[in-house]
Protein backbone atom coordinates (compact mmCIF):
# COMPACT_ATOMS: atom_id res chain seq x y z
CA UNK A 1 0.00 0.00 0.00
CA UNK A 2 1.51 3.11 -0.87
CA UNK A 3 -0.68 5.94 0.52
CA UNK A 4 -1.48 6.60 4.51
CA UNK A 5 -5.41 5.97 4.03
CA UNK A 6 -6.32 7.68 6.97
CA UNK A 7 -5.95 9.73 10.64
CA UNK A 8 -5.50 6.61 12.52
CA UNK A 9 -3.19 4.75 10.36
CA UNK A 10 -0.48 8.01 10.57
CA UNK A 11 -1.22 8.96 14.18
CA UNK A 12 0.02 4.73 14.65
CA UNK A 13 3.49 5.88 12.68
CA UNK A 14 4.01 8.80 15.18
CA UNK A 15 3.74 6.48 18.90
CA UNK A 16 7.13 4.83 19.43
CA UNK A 17 6.64 2.06 18.03
CA UNK A 18 5.87 3.49 15.04
CA UNK A 19 9.00 5.91 15.21
CA UNK A 20 10.82 3.19 15.95
CA UNK A 21 9.68 0.91 12.95
CA UNK A 22 10.18 3.56 10.52
CA UNK A 23 13.62 4.12 11.42
CA UNK A 24 14.60 0.59 10.61
CA UNK A 25 13.48 1.29 7.53
CA UNK A 26 15.49 3.86 6.35
CA UNK A 27 17.76 2.43 4.11
CA UNK A 28 15.32 -0.81 3.23
CA UNK A 29 15.25 -1.82 -0.40
CA UNK A 30 11.53 -1.91 -1.61
CA UNK A 31 12.49 -5.20 -3.99
CA UNK A 32 12.53 -6.99 -0.60
CA UNK A 33 9.26 -5.41 0.34
CA UNK A 34 7.35 -8.94 0.51
CA UNK A 35 9.78 -10.51 2.45
CA UNK A 36 10.64 -7.35 4.79
CA UNK A 37 6.87 -6.98 5.44
CA UNK A 38 7.06 -10.82 6.56
CA UNK A 39 9.46 -10.68 9.20
CA UNK A 40 8.03 -7.08 10.24
CA UNK A 41 4.95 -8.71 11.30
CA UNK A 42 5.98 -11.27 13.17
CA UNK A 43 6.28 -8.08 15.51
CA UNK A 44 4.15 -5.62 14.87
CA UNK A 45 0.56 -5.33 14.17
CA UNK A 46 -0.09 -5.73 10.46
CA UNK A 47 -1.55 -2.50 9.82
CA UNK A 48 1.34 -0.13 11.22
CA UNK A 49 3.71 -1.95 9.08
CA UNK A 50 2.04 -1.62 6.11
CA UNK A 51 1.73 2.43 6.90
CA UNK A 52 5.12 2.04 7.81
CA UNK A 53 6.61 0.52 4.55
CA UNK A 54 4.57 2.91 2.39
CA UNK A 55 5.70 5.68 4.43
CA UNK A 56 9.17 4.44 3.81
CA UNK A 57 8.85 4.56 -0.29
CA UNK A 58 7.40 7.97 -0.02
CA UNK A 59 10.45 9.00 1.96
CA UNK A 60 12.88 7.68 -0.33
CA UNK A 61 10.57 9.36 -3.82
CA UNK A 62 11.09 12.73 -1.16
CA UNK A 63 14.95 12.74 -1.11
CA UNK A 64 15.00 14.17 -4.79
CA UNK A 65 12.55 17.55 -3.37
CA UNK A 66 13.60 17.93 0.43
CA UNK A 67 17.15 16.23 0.35
CA UNK A 68 18.23 12.89 2.08
CA UNK A 69 18.64 14.71 5.55
CA UNK A 70 15.27 15.98 5.62
CA UNK A 71 13.25 13.34 3.57
CA UNK A 72 14.67 10.68 5.93
CA UNK A 73 12.73 12.49 9.30
CA UNK A 74 9.73 14.01 7.71
CA UNK A 75 6.53 12.64 6.84
CA UNK A 76 4.87 12.63 3.56
CA UNK A 77 1.48 11.61 1.15
CA UNK A 78 1.59 11.00 -2.37
CA UNK A 79 0.26 14.25 -3.22
CA UNK A 80 2.30 15.75 -0.60
CA UNK A 81 5.81 14.54 -2.36
CA UNK A 82 3.91 14.81 -6.11
CA UNK A 83 2.62 18.52 -5.43
CA UNK A 84 5.34 19.78 -2.45
CA UNK A 85 7.95 22.87 -3.71
CA UNK A 86 11.31 21.63 -3.99
CA UNK A 87 13.93 23.05 -1.09
CA UNK A 88 15.78 24.92 -3.23
CA UNK A 89 13.01 26.93 -4.70
CA UNK A 90 10.86 27.19 -1.51
CA UNK A 91 13.98 29.07 0.05
CA UNK A 92 14.56 31.29 -2.84
CA UNK A 93 10.61 32.40 -2.34
CA UNK A 94 11.62 32.45 1.72
CA UNK A 95 14.36 34.84 1.30
CA UNK A 96 12.86 37.20 -0.94
CA UNK A 97 10.62 37.61 1.09
CA UNK A 98 12.87 37.84 4.10
CA UNK A 99 14.42 40.82 2.35
CA UNK A 100 10.94 42.46 1.75
CA UNK A 101 10.73 42.65 5.54
CA UNK A 102 7.96 39.75 6.44
CA UNK A 103 7.89 38.80 9.64
CA UNK A 104 4.58 36.78 9.88
CA UNK A 105 2.94 34.80 6.92
CA UNK A 106 -0.35 33.16 6.28
CA UNK A 107 0.19 29.77 3.85
CA UNK A 108 -2.43 29.04 2.50
CA UNK A 109 -2.98 25.45 0.98
CA UNK A 110 0.27 24.33 3.41
CA UNK A 111 0.01 21.17 1.79
CA UNK A 112 2.48 18.93 4.15
CA UNK A 113 4.15 21.95 5.14
CA UNK A 114 7.21 22.62 2.00
CA UNK A 115 7.21 26.37 1.85
CA UNK A 116 6.32 26.84 5.72
CA UNK A 117 9.77 25.14 7.04
CA UNK A 118 11.55 26.98 4.26
CA UNK A 119 9.97 30.57 5.62
CA UNK A 120 11.02 29.14 9.34
CA UNK A 121 14.35 28.89 8.30
CA UNK A 122 14.57 32.25 6.98
CA UNK A 123 13.38 33.76 10.25
CA UNK A 124 9.52 34.09 9.68
CA UNK A 125 6.63 32.73 11.53
CA UNK A 126 3.96 31.02 9.65
CA UNK A 127 0.72 30.07 10.38
CA UNK A 128 0.17 27.16 7.95
CA UNK A 129 -3.63 26.42 6.78
CA UNK A 130 -5.14 23.65 4.64
CA UNK A 131 -8.59 22.11 4.64
CA UNK A 132 -7.35 18.35 5.34
CA UNK A 133 -7.01 16.39 8.20
CA UNK A 134 -4.60 14.22 7.77
CA UNK A 135 -2.65 16.89 5.31
CA UNK A 136 -2.37 19.15 8.38
CA UNK A 137 -1.39 16.36 10.72
CA UNK A 138 1.58 15.32 8.56
CA UNK A 139 2.59 19.49 8.25
CA UNK A 140 2.49 19.41 12.37
CA UNK A 141 4.43 16.29 12.23
CA UNK A 142 6.77 18.08 10.02
CA UNK A 143 7.35 21.14 11.92
CA UNK A 144 7.68 18.78 14.93
CA UNK A 145 10.68 16.44 13.09
CA UNK A 146 12.42 19.66 12.16
CA UNK A 147 12.59 21.62 15.15
CA UNK A 148 10.18 24.48 13.62
CA UNK A 149 7.24 24.60 16.05
CA UNK A 150 7.98 27.91 17.21
CA UNK A 151 7.80 29.42 13.98
CA UNK A 152 4.91 26.87 12.50
CA UNK A 153 1.28 26.86 14.02
CA UNK A 154 -0.77 24.57 11.86
CA UNK A 155 -4.85 25.33 11.41
CA UNK A 156 -7.32 23.20 9.89
CA UNK A 157 -9.60 25.13 8.35
CA UNK A 158 -11.01 26.11 4.97
CA UNK A 159 -8.49 28.90 3.57
CA UNK A 160 -11.48 31.11 2.38
CA UNK A 161 -12.80 31.35 6.04
CA UNK A 162 -9.21 33.13 7.05
CA UNK A 163 -8.68 36.64 8.28
CA UNK A 164 -5.68 38.09 6.43
CA UNK A 165 -5.31 41.42 8.51
CA UNK A 166 -3.10 40.06 11.28
CA UNK A 167 -0.21 39.12 8.36
CA UNK A 168 2.35 40.76 6.61
CA UNK A 169 2.80 38.61 3.75
CA UNK A 170 0.45 35.69 2.18
CA UNK A 171 1.46 33.01 0.29
CA UNK A 172 -1.34 30.87 -1.30
CA UNK A 173 0.11 27.43 -3.25
CA UNK A 174 -3.69 26.47 -5.06
CA UNK A 175 -4.18 22.73 -5.67
CA UNK A 176 -3.65 22.13 -9.45
CA UNK A 177 -4.96 18.38 -9.48
CA UNK A 178 -7.53 16.90 -9.67
CA UNK A 179 -8.56 13.46 -7.41
CA UNK A 180 -6.32 10.44 -8.49
CA UNK A 181 -8.37 8.11 -10.12
CA UNK A 182 -11.27 10.07 -11.07
CA UNK A 183 -12.53 11.10 -14.14
CA UNK A 184 -10.59 14.39 -14.97
CA UNK A 185 -7.91 13.68 -12.50
CA UNK A 186 -4.31 14.85 -13.48
CA UNK A 187 -2.72 18.29 -14.00
CA UNK A 188 -5.43 21.08 -13.75
CA UNK A 189 -4.76 23.98 -16.80
CA UNK A 190 -7.21 26.36 -16.27
CA UNK A 191 -6.39 28.92 -13.49
CA UNK A 192 -9.84 28.78 -12.82
CA UNK A 193 -10.30 25.32 -11.71
CA UNK A 194 -7.74 25.31 -9.22
CA UNK A 195 -8.61 24.79 -5.64
CA UNK A 196 -9.16 28.24 -4.57
CA UNK A 197 -9.37 29.54 -8.17
CA UNK A 198 -6.78 32.16 -8.84
CA UNK A 199 -9.27 34.76 -8.95
CA UNK A 200 -9.86 34.15 -5.44
CA UNK A 201 -6.38 33.90 -4.67
CA UNK A 202 -5.51 37.11 -6.42
CA UNK A 203 -8.20 39.00 -4.30
CA UNK A 204 -6.84 37.49 -1.17
CA UNK A 205 -3.38 38.69 -1.97
CA UNK A 206 -4.62 42.32 -2.49
CA UNK A 207 -5.49 42.42 0.42
CA UNK A 208 -2.08 41.81 2.08
CA UNK A 209 1.22 44.06 1.98
CA UNK A 210 2.70 41.19 0.48
CA UNK A 211 2.27 38.26 -1.64
CA UNK A 212 3.19 35.31 -3.33
CA UNK A 213 0.41 32.91 -5.51
CA UNK A 214 2.27 29.69 -7.19
CA UNK A 215 1.18 28.67 -10.53
CA UNK A 216 1.64 26.12 -12.77
CA UNK A 217 4.46 27.63 -15.30
CA UNK A 218 1.96 26.96 -18.42
CA UNK A 219 -0.34 30.07 -17.11
CA UNK A 220 -1.51 31.62 -20.11
CA UNK A 221 0.07 35.33 -19.53
CA UNK A 222 -3.03 36.98 -20.44
CA UNK A 223 -4.29 35.50 -17.43
CA UNK A 224 -1.70 37.35 -15.36
CA UNK A 225 -2.88 40.50 -13.35
CA UNK A 226 -1.40 43.64 -14.51
CA UNK A 227 -0.78 44.71 -10.81
CA UNK A 228 1.73 41.58 -10.10
CA UNK A 229 5.29 40.48 -11.12
CA UNK A 230 5.21 37.46 -12.75
CA UNK A 231 8.28 35.28 -11.87
CA UNK A 232 8.93 32.21 -13.94
CA UNK A 233 11.54 29.92 -11.87
CA UNK A 234 13.85 27.10 -13.33
CA UNK A 235 15.95 24.71 -10.81
CA UNK A 236 19.16 22.79 -12.63
CA UNK A 237 17.46 23.71 -16.00
CA UNK A 238 14.15 22.19 -15.53
CA UNK A 239 10.91 24.69 -14.73
CA UNK A 240 9.38 24.30 -11.98
CA UNK A 241 6.90 27.17 -11.10
CA UNK A 242 5.50 30.27 -11.83
CA UNK A 243 4.70 32.78 -8.95
CA UNK A 244 2.70 36.18 -8.89
CA UNK A 245 4.19 38.31 -6.62
CA UNK A 246 2.06 41.56 -5.40
CA UNK A 247 3.53 44.65 -3.50
CA UNK A 248 6.62 43.37 -4.57
CA UNK A 249 8.99 43.54 -7.33
CA UNK A 250 7.79 45.37 -10.68
CA UNK A 251 3.82 45.20 -11.16
CA UNK A 252 3.17 43.09 -15.05
CA UNK A 253 6.69 42.63 -15.17
CA UNK A 254 8.42 39.21 -16.04
CA UNK A 255 10.86 37.64 -14.32
CA UNK A 256 13.24 34.50 -15.10
CA UNK A 257 15.14 33.34 -12.33
CA UNK A 258 17.12 30.46 -12.39
CA UNK A 259 18.35 28.39 -9.45
CA UNK A 260 21.43 27.57 -8.22
CA UNK A 261 22.52 31.39 -8.60
CA UNK A 262 19.91 32.57 -8.30
CA UNK A 263 20.50 33.88 -11.80
CA UNK A 264 17.53 36.85 -12.67
CA UNK A 265 16.58 38.39 -15.50
CA UNK A 266 14.23 40.87 -15.41
CA UNK A 267 12.65 41.50 -18.41
CA UNK A 268 12.71 45.18 -20.84
CA UNK A 269 9.63 45.03 -22.63
CA UNK A 270 11.42 44.34 -25.70
CA UNK A 271 9.76 43.46 -29.15
CA UNK A 272 10.76 40.30 -30.78
CA UNK A 273 13.87 39.60 -32.05
CA UNK A 274 14.69 39.58 -36.01
CA UNK A 275 15.50 36.40 -37.30
CA UNK A 276 18.20 35.84 -39.24
CA UNK A 277 21.25 33.00 -40.81
CA UNK A 278 22.88 30.67 -38.61
CA UNK A 279 26.21 31.34 -37.28
CA UNK A 280 28.57 29.43 -35.47
CA UNK A 281 27.34 29.81 -32.19
CA UNK A 282 23.42 28.54 -31.20
CA UNK A 283 22.30 29.55 -27.76
CA UNK A 284 19.58 27.51 -26.39
CA UNK A 285 17.18 29.38 -23.51
CA UNK A 286 16.74 28.04 -20.10
CA UNK A 287 12.92 27.05 -19.99
CA UNK A 288 12.40 30.00 -17.22
CA UNK A 289 13.47 32.25 -19.72
CA UNK A 290 11.09 31.05 -22.57
CA UNK A 291 8.06 30.22 -20.48
CA UNK A 292 8.57 34.12 -18.97
CA UNK A 293 8.72 35.45 -22.93
CA UNK A 294 12.37 36.93 -22.90
CA UNK A 295 13.79 35.29 -25.17
CA UNK A 296 14.25 38.94 -26.85
CA UNK A 297 15.85 39.59 -23.93
CA UNK A 298 18.77 37.01 -23.81
CA UNK A 299 19.05 37.64 -27.56
CA UNK A 300 19.80 41.24 -27.08
CA UNK A 301 22.53 40.26 -24.55
CA UNK A 302 24.03 38.22 -26.91
CA UNK A 303 23.76 40.36 -29.80
CA UNK A 304 21.84 37.61 -31.33
CA UNK A 305 19.26 36.61 -33.60
CA UNK A 306 16.51 33.62 -33.79
CA UNK A 307 16.97 31.04 -36.42
CA UNK A 308 13.08 31.05 -37.35
CA UNK A 309 10.99 34.07 -36.08
CA UNK A 310 8.53 31.07 -34.79
CA UNK A 311 11.31 29.06 -32.89
CA UNK A 312 13.30 29.95 -29.53
CA UNK A 313 16.70 29.19 -30.44
CA UNK A 314 19.06 32.18 -30.83
CA UNK A 315 22.01 31.95 -33.12
CA UNK A 316 24.99 34.41 -32.95
CA UNK A 317 28.71 35.10 -34.33
CA UNK A 318 30.44 35.62 -31.05
CA UNK A 319 30.70 33.08 -27.98
CA UNK A 320 29.25 35.50 -24.88
CA UNK A 321 28.61 33.66 -21.30
CA UNK A 322 25.35 33.58 -20.16
CA UNK A 323 23.66 31.65 -17.43
CA UNK A 324 20.34 32.18 -19.41
CA UNK A 325 21.05 29.54 -22.31
CA UNK A 326 23.28 26.32 -22.69
CA UNK A 327 25.82 27.53 -26.14
CA UNK A 328 26.47 25.20 -29.06
CA UNK A 329 29.08 25.90 -31.64
CA UNK A 330 27.52 24.80 -34.58
CA UNK A 331 29.84 22.37 -37.23
CA UNK A 332 27.37 22.04 -39.68
CA UNK A 333 23.53 23.61 -41.31
CA UNK A 334 21.68 21.25 -43.41
CA UNK A 335 18.25 20.62 -44.85
CA UNK A 336 16.76 17.20 -42.75
CA UNK A 337 17.68 14.30 -44.42
CA UNK A 338 18.50 11.01 -42.39
CA UNK A 339 20.49 9.77 -44.98
CA UNK A 340 23.18 12.31 -44.82
CA UNK A 341 23.01 12.50 -41.18
CA UNK A 342 23.87 8.91 -41.02
CA UNK A 343 26.81 9.09 -43.57
CA UNK A 344 28.31 12.34 -41.42
CA UNK A 345 28.05 10.57 -38.08
CA UNK A 346 29.57 7.74 -39.77
CA UNK A 347 32.24 9.39 -41.26
CA UNK A 348 33.04 11.70 -37.65
CA UNK A 349 33.04 8.25 -35.62
CA UNK A 350 30.05 9.57 -33.58
CA UNK A 351 28.36 7.54 -31.43
CA UNK A 352 27.19 9.37 -28.29
CA UNK A 353 24.80 11.67 -30.04
CA UNK A 354 22.47 14.20 -28.53
CA UNK A 355 19.32 14.70 -29.94
CA UNK A 356 17.33 18.47 -29.28
CA UNK A 357 14.49 19.37 -30.97
CA UNK A 358 12.24 22.36 -31.57
CA UNK A 359 9.59 22.62 -34.28
CA UNK A 360 10.40 18.97 -35.64
CA UNK A 361 7.95 15.85 -35.37
CA UNK A 362 10.88 13.92 -35.78
CA UNK A 363 11.07 12.19 -32.07
CA UNK A 364 15.26 11.71 -30.51
CA UNK A 365 14.47 8.27 -29.63
CA UNK A 366 13.35 7.22 -33.34
CA UNK A 367 16.20 9.21 -35.05
CA UNK A 368 18.68 7.44 -32.92
CA UNK A 369 17.30 4.23 -33.76
CA UNK A 370 17.78 5.16 -37.96
CA UNK A 371 21.02 6.41 -37.57
CA UNK A 372 22.66 4.15 -35.20
CA UNK A 373 25.17 6.13 -33.92
CA UNK A 374 28.78 4.26 -33.69
CA UNK A 375 32.31 5.32 -32.27
CA UNK A 376 34.51 7.48 -29.86
CA UNK A 377 33.04 10.97 -30.80
CA UNK A 378 30.43 12.80 -29.67
CA UNK A 379 27.84 15.79 -31.28
CA UNK A 380 24.65 17.14 -30.61
CA UNK A 381 21.92 17.43 -33.70
CA UNK A 382 19.27 20.23 -33.24
CA UNK A 383 15.97 19.24 -35.18
CA UNK A 384 14.02 22.46 -36.20
CA UNK A 385 13.22 25.00 -38.69
CA UNK A 386 15.32 27.45 -40.13
CA UNK A 387 13.35 30.49 -42.19
CA UNK A 388 10.74 27.75 -42.34
CA UNK A 389 12.19 24.82 -43.82
CA UNK A 390 12.79 21.61 -41.48
CA UNK A 391 16.55 22.21 -40.97
CA UNK A 392 19.45 20.00 -39.00
CA UNK A 393 22.03 21.83 -36.98
CA UNK A 394 25.03 19.86 -35.90
CA UNK A 395 27.58 21.07 -33.09
CA UNK A 396 28.81 20.52 -29.64
CA UNK A 397 28.50 22.12 -26.76
CA UNK A 398 30.51 25.37 -26.47
CA UNK A 399 33.11 26.16 -23.73
CA UNK A 400 31.35 28.99 -22.21
CA UNK A 401 31.02 29.93 -18.39
CA UNK A 402 27.91 31.63 -17.35
CA UNK A 403 28.53 34.47 -15.36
Amino acid sequence: MEQVDDLDAFAALLTDEGRALLGTLRDYDPAQELATATRLRRDHPAELVSAALGQARLRQRAVAKFGAQDAAVMYFTPDGVEQATRTSVAAHRADRFAALGVRRVADLCCGIGGDAIALARAGIAVVAVDRSPLTCAVARANAEALGLTDLIEVRCTDVTEVELGAYDAVFVDPARRGSPGRRGGGRIFDPEAYSPPLSWAVEAARKAPFAALKIAPGVPHEALPEDAEAEWISDGGDVKEAVLWFGAGTAGARRATLLPGPHDLLGAGLPDPSAGPVGPFLYEPDGAVIRAHLVADVAERLDGRLVDPTIAYVTADELRPTPYAAAYEITDVLPFNLKKLKALLRERGVGTLTVKKRGSAVEPEELRRKVKPQGPNAATVFLTRVAGAPTMLIGRPAKAVAS
